[in-house]
């Protein structure tokens, strides 16, 4: 079973790819446990990610399924190797909701990482003070020892992206680069965090101008995830005042792919985003002298 008796992202992706290569191949569930010696009731745990299969039975069902793309048969052979890891950001689990714990192993799984983001800057590139300063600003009190753990996991996450992990694009809404949700001093130095961001390979920031007018309320805040060597969009994410949601179907994959890529074409190349950002970090420095 999944650590901690619930679905974890890892064992509902490697669920959901079984039972979508087992109806593809005209297979029932009481056929699909045959073939593993088990019972229909596993195997639908198993699809619904409330059981992880072993590795010797992920391989028996896609035999059986007629799946034999190596590169499909590792990933799912890896999903269940490590549906049950333990990741780094479990050291601060009771600090952490089950969903929050969820994203974080979406970032930590995937090789394309895509973000809009219309009203705070991204975790993924937040200074720890202001990544502080907006966890404390929130609408629920924390207290301090929280708050300073939340900046911890907040930071660990950015390792990924560091490291080059994966490939990381984030379209701004230009109000966030223009109008601070801190103090002055805080969001110069997060200015300059990002355009320093800007310049690693893997990392492209775009801003979307005041001059596209009602498409930056087209969506709220949401990401969206590849596994594999092409950027096809797997898992969708999205915070609100609950938690974080996770979209997986294919319409809602397909809906917020055709939304980023319209976000994208209408926001300003990553080197005229950088110059805005760069005019806006001017002007800060000159209004604070």
């Amino acid at each position: 079973m999944p650590a901690g008796g619930r679905p974890t992202v890892r064992s509902r992706r490697l669920g959901t790819a079984l039972k979508q290569y087992r109806l593809a191949a005209k297979f029932d569930q009481p056929q699909a446990a045959d073939l593993i010696a088990s019972s229909q009731a596993r195997i639908s745990r198993v699809e619904s990610g409330h059981a992880t299969p072993r590795v010797i039975e992920v391989r028996l069902l896609l035999d059986a399924y007629g799946v034999k793309d190596p590169e499909v048969r590792v990933k799912l052979e890896e999903l269940a190797k490590n549906s049950k890891n333990r990741g780094w950001w479990l050291e601060h689990a009771a600090h952490l909701r089950p969903d929050y714990v969820d994203h974080i192993a979406l970032e930590d799984d995937a090789t394309y990482i895509r973000e809009w983001q219309p009203v705070t800057v991204p975790g993924l590139l937040q200074t720890p003070a202001y990544a502080e300063s907006v966890i404390a600003g929130g609408p629920h009190y924390l207290e301090p020892e929280r708050i300073d753990q939340l900046v911890k996991v907040r930071m660990g996450r950015q390792a990924k992206i560091d490291e080059g992990g994966a490939s990381y694009t984030v379209i701004l809404w230009e109000g966030v680069v223009v109008h601070p949700l801190v103090s002055v001093g805080i969001h110069r130095e997060q200015l300059s965090a990002i355009l320093e961001a800007g310049k690693r390979k893997n990392v492209t920031v775009q801003v979307l101008p005041f001059s596209a007018g009602a498409l930056a309320g087209y969506s709220s805040a949401f990401y969206s995830f590849s596994f594999d060597e092409e950027p096809t969009v797997e898992a969708v994410a999205m915070d609100n005042l609950r938690g974080t949601s996770v979209l997986e179907g294919a319409e809602d994959l397909a809906a917020y792919a055709n939304a980023y890529d319209l976000l994208r074409s209408s926001a300003l190349a990553p080197d005229a985003s950088a110059k805005l950002i760069r005019g806006v970090l001017r002007s800060l420095k000159e209004d604070t002298s």
